[in-house]
């Protein structure tokens, strides 16, 4: 018939999610500004509902827009070249994550190694930028304790090694029909996830130095609190792969969402591997501090 499907690839049907999605990152920004600086719109410092909206709004554009995703997958729209393409595309944004903690890493090392014999060499023209420069320059922390590596720091490299088990655990489960093991892989990692973080957070509040006190401090808690950032991401991720696990949705053939969460949950182990040998150990055995 003339009006058939003659090709294997899903066309999607008009949605309102792009607009309501840049909607929502441009009142989430514009609150930040807000919070964070004020004088927007007359707004003071510290004013945070702004922010709060934009967040609802985030969150919304996210559970509509992927519970679409779902509906078109059961509706049987994503046949195996759409999903080589949702691979492909998951595979590169994990690729451009990796790019992102490059930056990171890039910047540490950068202070770390040349940083010091630059500072007596570089006079700034900008008398506001020399000041921070000044304020700033110490590097390692003078008169600060750094993190020893081998407590706080080992217990958490422990904590998410443990999840990156329980998740291959939980999804071989499901490539063979064991929904309950599955299950119960996906509650540990939950559990191991949440736990990561709550660590996450003693250690900073334990935490000798601050983000505005020295290049040390500004690059250690950038580096470890956007990777704090990416495990919240992706307990959430896991979490809502649970969710549908144990309302009867995903099957041994077909679990794209949870095979995504898996990918983005062994990278964020990995990306802690180099945040634990290059931001904790490296600087207290090498560089001595």
């Amino acid at each position: 018939m003339a009006g058939d499907v003659k090709h294997d690839y899903h066309l999607v049907n008009p949605s309102p999610w792009p607009l309501v999605g840049a909607i929502a990152v441009t009142v989430l920004a514009l609150g930040g500004v807000a919070f964070m600086h004020g004088g927007l719109f007359g707004m003071e410092k510290g004013t945070w509902w702004l922010m709060a909206i934009g967040f609802a709004l985030v969150a919304y554009t996210m559970f509509g827009w992927w519970r679409d995703v779902v509906l078109e997958s059961r509706a049987g729209d994503h046949t195996p070249v759409v999903q080589i393409g949702l691979r492909y595309g998951m595979v590169l944004f994990i690729a451009s994550e990796v790019m992102f903690f490059v930056a990171w890493f890039w910047s540490f090392f950068e202070f770390a190694i040349f940083w010091p014999e630059r500072v007596d060499t570089w006079d700034p023209p900008n008398p506001i930028f020399a000041d921070g420069l000044a304020r700033f320059a110490d590097w390692p922390p003078v008169g600060v304790e750094t993190f020893d590596p081998f407590h706080l720091p080992l217990i958490n490299t422990l904590v998410l090694l443990l999840s990156g088990t329980t998740v291959t655990w939980a999804h071989h489960a499901l490539q063979h029909g064991d929904r309950a093991g599955a299950r119960n892989g996906l509650i540990l990692t939950v559990v191991l996830g949440f736990f990561f973080t709550l660590l996450q957070i003693y250690e900073y509040d334990h935490a000798q130095f601050t983000f505005d006190g020295t290049l040390y401090g500004s690059a250690f808690f950038m580096a470890t609190g956007f990777h704090g950032a990416h495990v919240i991401i992706g307990t959430i991720f896991l979490l809502v792969c649970l969710i549908r696990l144990m309302m009867g949705g995903m099957s041994p053939q077909k679990h794209f969402g949870f095979e995504a969460a898996a990918w983005y949950w062994h990278f964020v182990d990995v990306v802690w591997l180099f945040l634990f040998a290059f931001v904790y150990v490296a600087p207290h055995l090498i560089l001595g501090y």
